[in-house]
């Protein structure tokens, strides 16, 4: 693993998932009894033309991919969370067997550039 592919795995399995999943929770909510927000956003929808609901959909995934982009600009320290006089450090790590790697590492592209 390196950053790289880390960021790509994050994108395929954290921003498209979370895209797939809310549209899959338009066109269908699940359970018996599903909130009645939740059903009056599908219904609501449902009710718009194809192309509509294709633009829903880039937007979901815009804003998917922008909370995933916010946090990876937090783990690089170029989005601030603590105040800034007296901040620490984030360190992303993957370890696997003996071998470590610094996956935000501050001397090589930041993980957001990626």
């Amino acid at each position: 693993m390196n950053s790289k592919k880390f960021v790509k795995a994050i994108h395929k399995e954290v921003a498209n998932a979370a895209t797939d999943g809310v549209m899959e929770l338009l066109e269908q909510p699940p359970g018996r009894r599903p909130e009645a927000a939740l059903v009056d956003l599908s219904n609501w929808f449902k009710s718009l033309a194809i192309d509509d609901q294709n633009k829903v959909r880039q937007a979901v995934a815009m804003a998917s991919n922008q909370a995933v982009f916010g946090f990876f600009c937090v783990l690089d320290g170029a989005r601030v969370i603590e105040n800034p006089e007296d901040r620490g450090v984030l360190e992303l790590r993957y370890i696997k067997k003996e071998n470590t790697v610094l996956l935000n590492d501050p001397d090589d592209t930041p993980l957001h550039d990626l």
